[in-house]
């Protein structure tokens, strides 16, 4: 056999006892003409992780949702504390839910008078990362005595 280049050494043992192996460039002739499995899945792995992407992203994007909606609920508690607040002072609940809670959301408060007490429920549109999907409104309600 001429010379190629190729470092071969004498298979030694298997099915193909005494075939040449090839060890350099990843591929293995023995006399029946098999190809090396690692030579043929080159990039398999990369495209399983392509594959899984959108997995990854769409689990990203709830923890996301989830979030925000907690976030909101949050939000809408403060708004009705403070809401309540300035309608016990005699001060508008509207103004002071606004100015409790970030500017991004949009809020909206109505103040209820019974007795001795204000009770506000603050209605706050919970936002959506995802086109087209209404997670509703998260309301919370409080209720502070009226200071005379």
């Amino acid at each position: 056999m001429p010379y190629d280049g190729r470092r071969r050494v004498r298979d030694s043992g298997g099915a193909g006892a005494g075939a040449d192996v090839d060890v350099g460039g990843g591929r293995r002739d023995d006399r029946r003409g098999r190809v090396r499995r690692a030579a043929r899945d080159r990039g398999q792995v990369a495209l399983e992780y392509l594959g899984f992407i959108p997995i990854l992203v769409l689990v990203a994007m709830a923890g996301v949702q989830i979030g925000l909606i907690a976030y909101t609920a949050q939000q809408a508690g403060t708004a009705a504390r403070a809401g309540a607040r300035s309608a016990s002072l005699q001060l508008s609940a509207e103004q002071g839910c606004q100015e409790a809670v970030s500017s991004w959301l949009t809020t909206s408060c109505s103040p209820s008078y019974g007795g001795d007490e204000v009770t506000v429920t603050a209605t706050l549109s919970i936002p959506s990362i995802v086109p087209g999907w209404d997670f509703g409104d998260a309301h919370k309600t409080a209720t502070m005595p009226l200071d005379h």
